[in-house]
C-alpha cells in the first residue's frame, strides 16, 4: 500500500481523494452556515479576484528567486507603492481629461516603482552580492521596513481612495447575475493578469533581454561565459518584480482603500502562492495564486471571515511539510551563485 501511494497513480488517487474530502468538508461547514449554491459562486469569484493579485505577487517572487536565489520580501511594498504613487499623481492638477489623467497616473506610477525596484537592487543587493542568499534575503526584510516607514512619513496612516477604472468615480459598475454580484473592477483585475502573462511570455521568449534573463535563471555561470552580465540581470529581475507588484497594487486600489502598510499581508500571501507553485515556476505561481485566493475565501466563508488570513499560513505550513516542491511538483532550482 505504501509503495502504491508513492507511485504516480497512487499520488493521483491520493490527491483526488484529498480534493473530494476538502469539498465535502466545505459543503458540510457551509450547510451549517446555511449557504446556498450562489453563495459558493460569490465566494469563488471574490477569491479569484484576490487570487489574481496574489498571482502577480508570486510572479515577482519567482522572477527574483530564479535569477538571484533571493526571496524578496520587499515585494509586497511595491504593491503599496504602485497604489500610493498612482493616487498621488492622479491628484495632481494636470490639465488633462479624467480618463487620460488616470492613464498617465498609472503609467507614471509603474515607471517610478520600477525605477525604485532597480535602485533597491543597486543600493542593497548588489553591494552584498557575494553574501549567502540568506543574508540577501534578510536585507530585503530591512528594505521592507524602510519602504514602509518612508511611506508612513510620505502619506501618513490614513487610507486613501483610488477611482474605479470603469466609472472614474468612487462607485463602480455592478453586474448582477441573480444574487451573484460582480464589480467591473474585478474584470479589470482578471484582464490585467491575462495581459501581464501575455506580455511576460513575449518578453521572456522573444526579446534578447528576456532570453538573457532566462539564461541567468537556468545557469548563471554559463550565461556569464557567453557574455551576459549577471549583475544587470539581477537589477532587471528586481525592476521587473517591482513593476509586477505596482501593477497589482494599482488594479487593486479601487476595490480596497490603499494605505501605507497594505503591502505587508499581500506580500506574505504572494510568498505563500509562490511556494505553492514551487517558487521557480511561472505557471505554478499563477495557479498557486488563484488556488490560494479561492481556498482562503471559501474557507473563511464557511467558517469565520475573521480568520481569513490564517488559512493562507495553514496552507503554507501544509505545503512545506507535505509537498515542499509545490503543487505542480516543480524541480527547478534557483540560479547557481557566481563569486
Amino acid at each position: 500500500m505504501r509503495q502504491f501511494f508513492r507511485g504516480k497513480i497512487g499520488k493521483i488517487v491520493l490527491a483526488t481523494g484529498l480534493v473530494f474530502a476538502a469539498i465535502a468538508l466545505c459543503v458540510w461547514l457551509g450547510s451549517r452556515q446555511r449557504l446556498l449554491p450562489q453563495h459558493y459562486v460569490q465566494l469563488t469569484l471574490d477569491g479569484m479576484r484576490g487570487g489574481s493579485i496574489y498571482a502577480l505577487m508570486a510572479l515577482g517572487f519567482v522572477v527574483v528567486y530564479r535569477v538571484t536565489g533571493v526571496i524578496n520580501f520587499a515585494q509586497g511594498e511595491f504593491v503599496m507603492l504602485g497604489a500610493m504613487l498612482c493616487l498621488t499623481i492622479h491628484k495632481l492638477p494636470l490639465p488633462l481629461p479624467p480618463a487620460l489623467k488616470l492613464i498617465v497616473a498609472i503609467i507614471a506610477a509603474i515607471v517610478l516603482a520600477t525605477l525604485i525596484g532597480a535602485a533597491v537592487e543597486r543600493l542593497t543587493i548588489h553591494p552584498a552580492r557575494r553574501s549567502p542568499p540568506v543574508t540577501l534575503t534578510i536585507i530585503t526584510v530591512g528594505v521592507t521596513i524602510t519602504l514602509r516607514a518612508g511611506a508612513l512619513l510620505a502619506w501618513g496612516a490614513d487610507p486613501y481612495v483610488l477611482p474605479a477604472f470603469s466609472t472614474l468615480a468612487l462607485e463602480d459598475h455592478i453586474f448582477r447575475f441573480g444574487s451573484v454580484i460582480l464589480q467591473a473592477q474585478t474584470l479589470w483585475i482578471w484582464g490585467t493578469l491575462i495581459v501581464v502573462l501575455v506580455l511576460l511570455y513575449f518578453f521572456l521568449e522573444h526579446t534578447i533581454m528576456g532570453k538573457a534573463l532566462r539564461a541567468c535563471a537556468v545557469n548563471q555561470r554559463g550565461a556569464q561565459l557567453v557574455g551576459i552580465n549577471p549583475g544587470r540581470m539581477s537589477m532587471l529581475s528586481f525592476a521587473l518584480a517591482a513593476a509586477l507588484g505596482a501593477i497589482g497594487g494599482i488594479v487593486l486600489g479601487p476595490v480596497t482603500r490603499p494605505i501605507y502598510d497594505m503591502g505587508l499581508m499581500l506580500g506574505l500571501k504572494g510568498f505563500v502562492a509562490a511556494i505553492m507553485g514551487g517558487l521557480v515556476s511561472v505557471p505554478g505561481a499563477v495557479v498557486g495564486g488563484l488556488l490560494l485566493g479561492v481556498t482562503e475565501n471559501l474557507a473563511a466563508g464557511v467558517t469565520n471571515p475573521t480568520y481569513k488570513s490564517v488559512f493562507a499560513f495553514v496552507i503554507l505550513i501544509a505545503i512545506l511539510l507535505f509537498r515542499p516542491q509545490g503543487i505542480l511538483g516543480g524541480t527547478g532550482q534557483a540560479t547557481e551563485e557566481v563569486k
